[in-house]
């Protein structure tokens, strides 16, 4: 009979749920609070900064290429951010001591409590909760497309939040066009900007297979690809997010793709010549051209209990070319944003290096890499200048 393996010095095993955890003697009173595809997350209690925390256990991470790349993107995108409105680690370990034996790794971040899909459910939020949640959506996505990263699903669900009704984003910059979520669940589809589903209809329409990656929501357009053309598509979701929060209600809630583009365009009207002839697809142009002209609504109508400074946020995010939507930046300047403003906390990431985001490497490359991540990793400073 095999004896299993003793575990590394200062670690603890624990079953969850049938899944065996390795972690450090810090980390106590694992409870599963969340799994997904890939991965589980318990939260738990550390006892060096006595505060809860969450921890990500990766699912067989190393599995194939795709999942090795995918996590070493998660763990280098988590520890390049540093920003109050957007999750960041706080430690990344792995149980292993030689590259060999390495299997598994655990992330570390703020333990949260729970997101807006969850709060919008117990209640109805009152405009200057709204205010101060969109504010901090707004802020976290003006520093995450400063480091030149897309979200692409913005969601209530990838939006976390605390007792204090402190907001982080989650997830960003993972979400790729090609995954299952374009096929999958239903409440991610309310939030997509028209541009990506026009492109998913040129894409299935055609026959021409699936896109290859978020940028290729562009082929669709005649549009320069700039990141600045890519980041509008966070921000119609932003918008979305917002009009659920004063609404009570998704404000586009399609059955399918088609039926998608149908409800956005009874809100924004039908769209102009000078949008459709940006479209690079002749499906996708054919399509819009056989729609009924329906006109714009008054979106002070749609929102009639909301305040005018609100709607004029809306009216900015929620335009169907995504080259007219306003940035992050701009959106924070409008007086909706006033009470709340601090502009020393609206800051900018250092660019992300993405250049290993469009490699092709051999699985133990990845897992090599990945292994050097964890090892270079330096946890994050308290307000004190002290490492957690």
């Amino acid at each position: 009979m095999a004896i299993a393996a003793r575990s590394r010095s200062g670690f603890y095993r624990q079953e969850v749920n049938r899944t065996v955890w390795e972690v450090p003697e810090r980390y106590r009173d694992l409870k599963q609070i969340g799994t997904g595809a890939y991965g589980t997350v318990c939260s738990a209690w550390d006892r060096r900064t006595a505060a809860q925390v969450a921890i990500k256990k990766l699912h067989r991470p190393f599995q194939s290429k795709l999942f090795a790349k995918r996590a070493y993107r998660e763990l280098r995108l988590l520890k390049h951010m540093r920003h109050e409105n957007v999750i960041g680690l706080l430690d990344v370990f792995t149980a292993e001591i030689s590259l060999d034996r390495f299997r598994d790794f655990y992330l570390v971040m703020p333990f949260m409590g729970t997101d807006l899909g969850k709060l919008m459910k117990m209640e109805k939020l009152t405009e200057d909760r709204v205010q101060f949640l969109v504010y901090q959506i707004l802020k976290g996505l003006k520093y995450i497309h400063s480091a030149g990263i897309v979200h692409r699903d913005l969601k209530p669900g990838n939006l976390a939040i605390n007792p204090d009704c402190e907001l982080k984003i989650l997830d960003f910059g993972l979400a790729r066009q090609a995954d299952a979520e374009m096929t999958g669940y239903v409440v991610t589809r309310w939030y997509r900007a028209p541009e990506v589903i026009l492109n998913w209809m040129h894409y299935t329409q055609t026959g021409k297979g699936r896109p290859h990656s978020g940028n290729a929501v562009w082929n669709v357009f005649n549009l320069e690809k700039s990141v600045l053309s890519c980041v509008a598509v966070d921000i119609w979701s932003a918008g979305c997010i917002m009009a659920e929060m004063l609404l009570g209600k998704p404000l586009f809630k399609g059955n399918d793709h088609l039926d998608q583009l149908r409800e956005i365009m009874k809100i924004t009207g039908t769209p102009s010549p000078d949008f459709v002839v940006k479209l690079q697809s002749q499906d996708a142009k054919n399509y819009i051209r056989s729609l009924p002209k329906v006109p714009k609504k008054d979106l002070h109508y749609v929102f009639s209990k909301a305040s005018s400074n609100a709607v004029c946020v809306l009216e900015r995010m929620l335009l169907l070319d995504p080259e007219c939507r306003a940035s992050a930046s701009e959106t924070l300047e409008l007086p909706f944003f006033n009470e709340f403003r601090d502009i020393e906390e609206e800051t900018e990431a250092l660019p992300y290096d993405q250049t290993m985001d469009n490699t092709d490497l051999p699985l133990d490359q990845w897992k090599r890499h990945t292994f050097t991540e964890i090892l270079t990793f330096r946890p994050p400073r308290d307000s004190k200048g002290t490492s957690l």
